[in-house]
């Protein structure tokens, strides 16, 4: 893992110091939330920040899951050269109502002090059909999570920061969905979904920058999850990855995503960066081409 360095200078008896700082140290005692953290990459953000010196709060739905992760980061603690990570679980369904995420949040403020980082990856597919298919209460339930959720969740937790008069970094997790370059027939509803937390990251970033809270969302491509396992499981979709990827290969989470993610919640690697939506991809979108039109 590559450490960028932000220099500083002062002085000194008329001579000039350098000091370095890198992302890794800079994570170090910070306190993040992540959503969807019970499995698949949101359990992969959540250990991924641990490693690297955060104390983390993990919400999903699925309690038993969250308790197997406080775990992992409990383990982790015996190999890690920084301090203890610690972690807290929160049952947080985020299209439930403003009320119920609020107090989840404030649970989660309370437990740590403070929340420096927020990762907005809870997400649901939806099933893949026609767009005269689709019926009032899947669209309902994806825009709700997907969309809504993300809003909400921030909202809530941006709030605080801007209360307490603390820096903070905002990270949704997008999809190429949301891409024009990355329109799939069967996902109105998901990509819609996507362009609105798309949005919702630039408008954000546009009015909490004054508070220096940045917001950033990756538009991640087709990495392994509870999402796409189905397509990992298949013998020709790696075949399919060397002939459509720019980079012959599918990414992995840990490190290919997860190292954007630490740039991107580390304000000693990213302070100036705010409002962007980042493509992660390995560059299969840029063709245009559709996964199934390369079969």
């Amino acid at each position: 893992m590559v450490a960028l360095r932000r220099v500083e200078t002062s002085s000194m008896e008329g001579k000039t110091e350098k000091k370095g700082l890198n992302y890794r140290e800079d994570l170090v005692g910070k306190v993040a939330l992540v959503t969807g953290a019970s499995a698949g990459l949101g359990r992969e953000f959540a250990l991924s920040l641990a490693k690297n010196g955060c104390h983390v709060v993990v919400t999903a739905r699925r309690q038993d899951l969250l308790r197997s992760v406080c775990h992992e980061i409990d383990l982790l603690n015996s190999f890690s050269p920084f301090q203890p990570a610690k972690s807290m679980m929160l049952q947080l369904d985020v299209s439930a109502s403003e009320k119920d995420i609020d107090m989840a949040v404030e649970k989660a403020w309370q437990g740590f002090g403070a929340i420096d980082i927020l990762v907005n990856n809870a997400g649901y597919r939806g099933t893949v059909k026609s767009p005269l298919q689709y019926d009032e209460e899947e669209w309902n339930t994806v825009i709700n999570t997907n969309m809504r959720g993300v809003w909400l969740v921030s909202k809530c937790v941006a709030k605080r920061m801007r209360d307490a008069g603390k820096k903070g970094s905002i990270i949704n997790i997008s999809s190429t969905a949301s891409a024009n370059r990355g329109n799939l027939p069967g996902s109105m509803i998901y990509a819609t979904s996507k362009v609105g937390v798309n949005q919702i990251t630039k408008m954000m970033a546009l009015e909490l920058g004054r508070y220096g809270i940045r917001v950033n969302a990756i538009a991640a491509g087709i990495f392994k999850s509870e999402m796409t396992k189905g397509i990992f499981e298949k013998d020709w979709s790696h075949k399919v990855a060397e002939k459509v990827v720019p980079a012959q290969r599918w990414g992995s989470t840990d490190p290919d995503f997860t190292s954007l993610l630490l740039l991107l919640a580390s304000n000693a690697a990213s302070s100036y960066v705010t409002g962007n939506i980042f493509i992660l991809d390995g560059g299969h979108t840029i063709p245009g081409l559709p996964l199934w039109s390369s079969l």
